[in-house]
């Protein structure tokens, strides 16, 4: 068999194999080989090193897209001064994951504006760098899915899509009332994920006002007993990071304008 078939034959092989970028980069891996006067394993090393670059960067994206992340935000771009009442150390120690090993839970509880979106984003970024399955989405966004899904007859498909992510942020809890199907439909993805997989939630109302998003008092200490069983909460207070944007922006345009008045 020719020099030429052997290589056609590979490519067919790799092709078949789905190793599209194996493939791709073969002719310029053998030409690299040549010159460098590789052997047949550091070849096939290097060639197999582009198909797995390639696998997890597909992964990655797949992950990315399934995810929903509202924002890019990673750890690196949290001000930790800024939130004095948040502990820094204990946030790193999250990030690696450990806390997901037991399936242990976080809240993040204070008002609108101190980050605890932003805390929750980029735990989740951190985990689908680590390769797992991560799912964002609003408290509201959630009951409104789990609505449709009830009225279309799909109630346990979405159950198990709930339960599936290794990872589920369920942000903005309590910033509106949940009537008693929405309670049901999230005390219901709360009971799949118990002991199972780890829940990040955000809420603008501490644990003992939690009766004031629920018609049902038993449904939300039900919840809460199952979210605080094995979790980390935050008490973050301090002022709103848009607030304090706005104030800063304010005082440099005062500032101009005095300055300007002057000259």
């Amino acid at each position: 068999m020719s020099d030429n078939s052997i290589y056609q034959q590979a490519r067919s092989h790799l092709a078949y194999l789905r190793m599209a970028a194996a493939a791709e980069a073969l002719p310029g891996e053998l030409e690299h080989a040549a010159a460098h006067d590789l052997g047949h394993t550091a070849f096939l090393e290097r060639l197999l090193e582009v198909e797995v670059t390639a696998t997890e960067t597909r992964r990655r994206a797949s992950l990315e897209r399934f995810a929903s992340l509202p924002s890019p935000f990673r750890l690196s771009d949290f001000d930790f001064d800024a939130q004095p009442s948040i502990d820094k150390k204990l946030v790193n120690e999250l990030a690696t994951l450990r806390f997901m090993e037991d399936a242990t839970n976080v809240l993040f509880i204070g008002p609108p504006g101190v980050g605890k979106t932003m805390l929750a984003v980029a735990l989740a970024r951190a985990s689908i760098d680590a390769g797992y399955r991560t799912y964002y989405t609003t408290a509201a966004d959630l009951v409104a899915r789990c609505h449709r899904a009830a009225l279309e007859g799909r109630w346990a498909t979405t159950m198990r899509f709930f339960a599936g992510p290794r990872l589920l942020i369920i942000d903005e809890v309590g910033y509106l009332p949940l009537a008693n199907e929405a309670a049901a439909a999230l005390f219901q993805v709360i009971t799949q994920r118990y002991l199972k997989s780890s829940t990040v939630l955000t809420t603008n109302l501490g644990v003992g006002s939690w009766g004031k998003i629920f018609d049902d008092p038993m449904v939300a200490a039900a919840m809460l007993d199952r979210l605080l069983h094995r979790s980390v909460v935050f008490n973050i207070d301090g002022e709103s990071y848009r607030m304090r944007t706005h104030r800063a922006r304010a005082e440099k345009l005062t500032k101009g304008v005095r300055s300007n008045s002057n000259t």
